[in-house]
Formats: structure tokens, sequence, C-alpha cells
């Protein structure tokens, strides 16, 4: 009877050890969203309401179909700030899009200057997805910004251990600060199956472009008149 006892017990600690099996969804999509010192408050609440609007869409919605996407959002700066400012959300229908889209809104600005380290939010958002509840057949970053990788490690070596992970970077280069941003993430920031970009020439075209990026992205067609690299 001791020894019945003693096994069963050894079988519930085996159970609670054991880690929870991670739930399937379709599309694992972190939002990086850039909070360095170039980007005011203004520029910051643009991008902020660009994502809750877009996730409104009937556009987004219509790409969402029958799928189940998790989304997270992480706010970036230097090599070592990165803050998760919404944890993995399930989107399958309007109430749980509404549901992120408010989420969005509510979370508060966490990081003010630092310097800009593509690099370093690359190298978060690896692992953010494997701690992820939610695990997607897809994994995507998504990194808007205004401008280049100017800390951390280099930015080309960084993209290249995500695509070797199995994870799309797509990027969405704001230009009114550095001109040229559009090559440097073209050339060193995207990468993956299917991965592609929008410039945009200030953040006032902030809103119309995320939605288009994420009902691309949502439904795995990149916007064909877009560069693109693999």
């Amino acid at each position: 009877m001791l020894r019945g006892a003693l096994r069963l017990i050894a079988l519930l600690g085996l159970l609670l050890a054991s880690p929870a099996r991670a739930e399937p969804v379709d599309l694992q999509l972190i939002l990086a969203v850039d909070a360095s010192g170039s980007v005011s408050a203004e520029r910051f609440e643009l991008q902020k309401q660009g994502y809750a609007a877009a996730f409104r869409n009937q556009r987004l919605l219509q790409a969402l179909g029958g799928q189940r996407i998790a989304v997270a959002m992480v706010q970036w700066t230097g090599p070592r700030l990165q803050v998760l400012v919404v944890d993995w959300q399930a989107v399958h229908d309007p109430a749980s899009a509404e549901a992120l889209a408010r989420a969005i809104q509510a979370a508060p600005r966490r990081l003010f200057g630092g310097g800009t380290s593509i690099s370093g939010v690359i190298d978060y958002s690896i692992g953010l997805f494997d701690r992820s509840p939610l695990q997607g057949t897809r994994r995507v970053i998504d990194i808007s910004g205004d401008g280049a990788n100017n800390s951390g490690r280099p930015v080309g070596p960084a993209r290249d251990d995500a695509v070797a992970a199995g994870i799309t970077i797509n990027g969405l280069p704001i230009l009114n600060v550095e001109p040229y941003l559009a090559e440097h993430y073209h050339d060193m920031v995207i990468g993956g199956p299917g991965a592609f970009m929008i410039a945009i020439e200030s953040y006032d075209q902030f809103a119309e472009a995320i939605l288009r990026k994420l009902v691309s992205e949502i439904a795995g067609i990149p916007p064909h008149r877009f560069a693109g690299r693999e």
C-alpha cells in the first residue's frame, strides 16, 4: 500500500513538472515598435493608434479567414532595451481582434531612448517565440522604425540567425529621419520566406501602411509592388 502511494506521488510529481503542451496557431506575429529617442510622443502615438486601428479594420478581419493567430507587441531601442508590452494573445474573430486593439491602446510607452538596435530586438524576439504558449506554423517579426542599426551587434548576423530558426522578418522603415533607410532594411534587416517591406515617407502614412502590411502578413501574400528578398 505504501509502495502504491509512493508511485502515485512520483507520477503526480512528473505530471506537475511536465511543461504544458503548446496550443497550435497558424501564425505567431511579433510587432516590434521603435521607441528610440528620434520617436517623439506624437510619432509614437501615431504608431500605437495605427496598430490598434488595423486590428479593428474589416480588411484585416477578412484576411484572418478561418485562421487563428497569436500576436505580441514589443517596444525596443538599445541592445538590451526591449519590453514586452502586450503578451501573446490569440486572435481569430472580431471580438478577439478588438481585445488586442484595446490592449495595444492601453499599453504605455516604456522606453524613451538608448540607441537603435534592430539586432537587439531580433535576438530578443527569437527567445520570445520559444516562450509562447501559442506555437505557430509560421513565425514573423514585424519591425517598424525610423533609424538604421547603430548599436549592439551588426544586424545582418542577427537577421541570419532568425532566418535559420525558421523566422521571417518584415520591415516598415519610416524615412523622414534617414532618407536611405529603405536600402538598409532591404539589404540588412528583412529576410526569410516571403519577406517584404513597405517604406513610407512620414509617420502620417503609418496607419494605412501598417494595415496593408498586417493584411499581407496574416494572409501570407507579400504585397507585389514592394521589394522583397528571401
